[in-house]
């Protein structure tokens, strides 16, 4: 008898089927510390690599700046013609949104994220524009530099002394599927600065002297840097809780210090400060909430360690449950801490067997973590 063969689906057969059933958009942004590190270059070269594979790309709107060869890119993909809106007697040209959604193309490159739109505009932003087109089954390829990030800009205006007006909410780039970072060294950045392949050659000193200052430069790579890392530990969350993976899948380092209302509160949390800085993680105060905390000098030692807390920029986390190892456990397990800070006081008796029964307990219920008992002097 002759066994019935039955086709396989080829890795483009997939892709059709996935693409068949996708409700959203895909939403994919090219992050820059600064202009001319290469986000719009990057995003259009992705746009041809996309329309070579046979999908239909179009360009929704792309600023060249001047520049030859993202000119010359962008000139290799299909336009959806800007719409012209007169504003107080001036003709401004923004991008046409009707016209994309009547297009109905697969995929759409939307630069600068940021861009606040005309008065007489469909939407006040441009990230608002990108949201519906992601809305109505369009992927959307765009850019940001980092700066524009709501939650960023005032260190970074702080930082540069430079005002940023526009800005896009934090929210906005939690929704992205994938985000990329467009990176140069500042040093190279800087030498195509002197070239003039950013700016014109006459204000090319001046950037470099002010905005383009290589401490402005290194910091602002650093914000990106650590921006990119976070969607990545975003997404890698999303995919441990998918397939209900153990806890010891992380990437980025997280430091909790367990603290209680008490005055040595503060020197537990310096020293995570130090360490999560040193491991390059982020920061988290825990504190399991107990009613002993209502009294008023209580209230007041916690509330300023708190702020201690925020003012180094750590996540407050308030907990409640009346078993305190289990349930500052199940949080370090489900939000995968990887370093955990309690502090020990010289106690004796009865107390000091209770504080060992409570490690132990926390210990077997959250085996992944790093566990530092930091003796402490009583004040």
């Amino acid at each position: 008898m002759n066994a019935t063969s039955i086709p396989r689906k080829s890795p483009e057969d997939w892709l059709i089927a996935a693409d068949s059933e996708k409700t959203r958009g895909r939403f994919k942004i090219f992050l820059g510390y600064a202009p001319g590190v290469g986000k719009t270059f990057n995003m259009l070269s992705e746009g041809i690599r996309r329309r070579q594979r046979n999908e239909d790309v179009v360009i929704g709107i792309v600023e060249t700046h001047g520049r030859k060869g993202t000119a010359e890119l962008a000139a290799k993909l299909d336009h959806v013609p800007p719409r012209e809106i007169d504003y107080k007697g001036t003709l401004f040209l923004e991008m046409d949104v009707d016209a994309i959604l009547a297009r109905k193309p697969q995929v759409v490159i939307v630069d600068e994220l940021a861009h606040t739109n005309i008065a007489g505009s469909r939407n006040q932003k441009r990230y608002e524009d990108v949201l519906l087109l992601l809305e109505s089954n369009i992927d959307v390829l765009s850019t940001i530099n980092v700066q524009h990030i709501e939650s960023l800009t005032p260190r970074i205006q702080s930082l540069t002394g430079i005002s940023v007006r526009e800005t896009v909410p934090d929210w906005v780039l939690d929704r992205a599927d994938e985000i990329v970072i467009a990176d140069l060294t500042p040093e190279a950045l800087a030498t195509r600065m002197r070239r003039g392949d950013i700016y014109p050659l006459d204000r090319a000193e001046r950037a470099l002297s002010n905005f383009f200052r290589r401490g402005n430069l290194i910091a602002l790579r650093e914000m990106a840097l650590h921006r990119v890392t976070r969607a990545v530990d975003r997404t890698l969350e999303d995919y441990v809780k998918l397939k209900q993976l153990g806890p010891h899948w992380a990437i980025t380092e997280k430091v909790a210090v367990c603290i209680s209302a008490s005055p040595q509160a503060r020197d537990l949390i310096a020293r995570g400060a130090r360490l999560a800085e040193g491991l390059g993680g982020e920061l988290y105060v825990i504190h399991v909430e107990s009613r002993k905390d209502e009294q008023p000098e209580r209230k007041r030692v916690l509330d300023g360690s708190l702020q201690f807390a925020i003012n180094l920029g750590a996540k407050i986390v308030h907990l409640s449950g009346t078993n305190i190892p289990s349930t500052t456990a199940t949080y370090v397990r489900e939000h995968r801490i990887t370093q955990a800070i309690f502090g020990r006081s010289a106690l004796h008796g009865l107390r000091k067997y209770l504080y060992f029964m409570a490690i132990q307990r926390f210990m077997v219920e959250a085996p992944h973590v790093d566990l530092h008992i930091i003796t402490q002097q009583d004040r």
